[in-house]
């Protein structure tokens, strides 16, 4: 026997953690559609409950934070969070030579995301009054709840962390992560272009529905088209994974 032989398998891919099939498919499907219901209806209830802690909150936007918070806004605003997806698609299709953990990641993040605009528009909470704001945003002309920033910065670091599972950037992923889905639930209440409740609710929406999107999109729907189906090692680790 050789020292090849000896050799722990590698994977097909390091960065492939995201094509993992669940082990509680249905589960996270049934998850995903009531927490999708319930957050919903909660949008319905809130009002201004927290207009105090906004205000206290938007009280901060001076000097350096609020230039801070404001750019983070810009930043993953709806053109530039695309942007920046599509690009990390595609490093992602270049560093593993196969488009299906990119489409993946990138099919999960949009289809978390993109349904909490149609209820933004159900809902149809108003956004934090600027009259009563110690320093207004300039007016946004949708709704608010829940917040389309954080729930697309939310699914993205979750995305990222499935996708990078069983590589040594795992843990750093998921702190650093942690850390920016804070950082933009702050910035968007500082900033008062949100509710508190609103940031919150988005980061209860991607958590509670990216898991059940990403089984409905990569388990259910990515094998039924021909350029994506698993062939070869692929095939056989994901079937007995």
């Amino acid at each position: 026997m050789s020292d090849h032989d000896l050799r722990p398998r590698r994977r097909v891919s390091d960065t492939s953690g995201i094509l993992d099939r669940s082990r509680y498919p249905l589960a996270s499907v049934a998850i995903a559609v009531v927490a999708v219901v319930l957050i919903t209806i909660v949008g319905f209830t809130l009002g201004t409950v927290d207009l105090g802690l906004s205000k206290a909150l938007n009280g901060l936007h001076t000097g350096a934070l609020g230039a801070f918070t404001t750019a983070v806004y810009h930043v993953i605003s709806p053109g530039p969070a695309i942007g920046i997806t599509v690009v990390v698609v595609a490093v992602i299709w270049w560093r593993t030579r196969d488009l299906r953990p990119a489409l993946a990641f990138g099919g999960t993040i949009a289809i978390t995301w993109v349904p909490s605009a149609v209820v933004k528009e159900i809902v149809h909470r108003a956004r934090p009054d600027v009259a009563v704001l110690p320093h207004p945003f300039p007016v946004q002309p949708d709704p608010g709840y829940p917040s389309g920033h954080t729930v697309y910065i939310t699914a993205f670091v979750i995305a990222l962390v499935w996708l990078l599972r069983d590589t040594r950037w795992h843990r750093l992923v998921l702190g650093l992560g942690t850390v920016a889905i804070v950082v933009v639930f702050f910035a968007v209440s500082i900033d008062a272009v949100h509710y508190p409740t609103d940031a919150a609710a988005s980061i209860l929406w991607a958590l509670a529905v990216a898991p059940g999107v990403r089984v409905v999109w990569v388990d259910w729907l990515m094998p039924k088209i021909p350029f994506l189906r698993p062939r070869g090692p692929a095939a056989q680790r994901e079937v007995t994974r």
